[in-house]
């Protein structure tokens, strides 16, 4: 199991927030062990992936959910589960020319779990 919550300063993109933070769930750990052939008899390809995001629910809707599995460079992807979660909070910060509605900010919990 690999976690990581990630914000999304810059836009409110609820997306870019959850590829965030599956990024960040999986760059810093040992899925490259897959790809290396660190686990006897199996490949990357046989990698299994589970991966359940923290969203707030009014933008749920609003996730693309093909992009977030973009994210991950080899495996299946089994599931991917969205439930109530994140947050939105003020960032203090609202600019009308990065298409800001106000100062939202957007926080995605990702929860990856891997397996084979």
């Amino acid at each position: 199991l690999f976690r990581s919550w990630q914000l999304c300063p810059d836009r409110q993109d609820i997306t870019a927030a959850a590829m965030r933070a599956c990024r960040d769930a999986i760059s810093s750990n040992s899925i490259p062990a897959f790809r290396r052939g660190s686990i006897p008899g199996v490949t990357s390809e046989q990698m299994k992936l589970q991966i359940k995001l923290g969203v707030p629910r009014p933008l749920q809707q609003s996730l693309d959910i093909e992009k977030v599995k973009s994210v991950f460079p080899y495996g299946k992807i089994l599931n991917v589960e969205v439930v109530d979660g994140g947050l939105v909070c003020s960032s203090g910060v609202h600019v009308e020319e990065m298409g800001d509605k106000n100062d939202d900010c957007y926080i995605v919990n990702a929860a990856v779990y891997v397996g084979y």
